[in-house]
């Protein structure tokens, strides 16, 4: 009977091991559970969702788009680009603006002084970075460069440079006594630019003539109206104008004309010259701004805007050699050809 009941005792204390110990097995497989589903959750990035709206297709433009997007790739961001165009449509412009914040987007990249302004008056809540903005504090987008206050600031495309030097490069080395530009009075950042062409030309003894427009197809006719009143051409950074550059470069060769432009990729178009930079870069520039943003490392009321770095003359040989003009080595520009 003894034996039995020890036989017995032996095998209850072997279940009860048997089952502590299955126990403790199925809680540890738990706890590794729990701990691989939270390292799976901390790892997984985090993806945005960022608008961008541009006024109208032209070189420049697409660059600072292109620059914007690689710097977000660059940084390792997923993104997701709701992209829209307005095609210099203000109603459309306007629209996308809207269609934009209704989307929920995380962040607006606005490309041009007219999209900047739709979406600043769409959110005050949405982070707003631009770039291709030529006066950002007249254009009412930032309270300064400094500090832009708000939910907007990003890069501007105008050196505080670029007119003067163009200005004594027309006087000096073009030998020009009145200049022409064509320009959209409905372009806020257009208005500002040629303001200042036109007291710096007075302040050095020029005269500037204007033709106005309002549409692409009006450029090539408004350009000519300008013939056998001017020596010269001067293009700015006119969204509405260089979008249709082609027209005002067939009328300067046709009148052996020298034009000269406020950007670099109006000269590989065909302009003469122009002190400029590359509109990748501002783009480009204008992205390391939203990553900060992204990440929240800094809202826009943190981040200074920017003007351009790296100025420099660039001409093109094709129009200088049929002007017969020498490319002077004092004048430290580099060659298109």
């Amino acid at each position: 009977m003894k034996s039995s009941m020890k036989k017995l005792s032996f095998l209850l204390f072997g279940l009860v091991l048997l089952l502590a110990a299955c126990g403790g097995g199925s809680e540890t497989s738990t706890d590794t559970t729990e701990k691989s589903t939270e390292t799976e959750g901390t790892e997984e990035a985090k993806s945005f969702k960022v608008g961008i709206t541009q006024i109208v297709e032209h070189p420049s433009l697409d660059a600072a788009t292109d620059g914007f997007k690689k710097a977000l790739e660059d940084a390792g961001l997923q993104v997701e680009f709701v992209e829209e165009n307005a095609q210099n449509d203000q109603s459309m412009n306007t629209t996308i603006a809207q269609n934009l914040v209704n989307e929920g987007v995380d962040l607006i990249f606005a490309n041009s002084t007219p999209s900047a302004q739709a979406v600043k008056g769409a959110t005050s809540d949405i982070p707003i970075i631009f770039t291709s903005v030529t006066d950002a504090v007249g254009a009412e987008l930032i309270d300064s460069m400094e500090a832009p206050g708000g939910n907007v600031t990003g890069t501007v495309d105008l050196h505080p440079d670029t007119i003067a030097k163009t200005v004594a490069f027309l006087k000096d080395e073009l030998g020009a006594k009145t200049v022409g530009t064509v320009y959209n009075t409905g372009e806020q950042n257009s208005v500002a630019q040629v303001d200042q062409v036109r007291t710096l030309l007075e302040e050095a003894g020029l005269k500037l003539e204007e033709a106005a427009v309002s549409t692409s197809a009006e450029v090539k006719q408004a350009t000519e109206s300008l013939i056998g009143k001017v020596d010269s051409l001067y293009i700015i950074t006119d969204n509405t104008v260089v979008s249709a550059l082609e027209s005002v470069v067939e009328v300067a060769e046709a009148n052996k004309l020298p034009l000269m432009a406020g950007e670099l990729d109006s000269v590989k178009r065909g302009a003469l010259g122009a002190y400029g930079f590359e509109y990748y870069d501002i783009g480009y520039e204008a992205g390391q701004m939203a990553v900060k943003i992204l990440n929240g490392e800094a809202t826009p009321a943190e981040i200074p805007a920017a003007y351009p770095a790296n100025l420099k003359l660039l001409i093109n040989k094709t129009p200088a050699d049929k002007l017969g003009l020498e490319v002077k080595d004092t004048w430290n520009a580099e060659l298109f050809e």
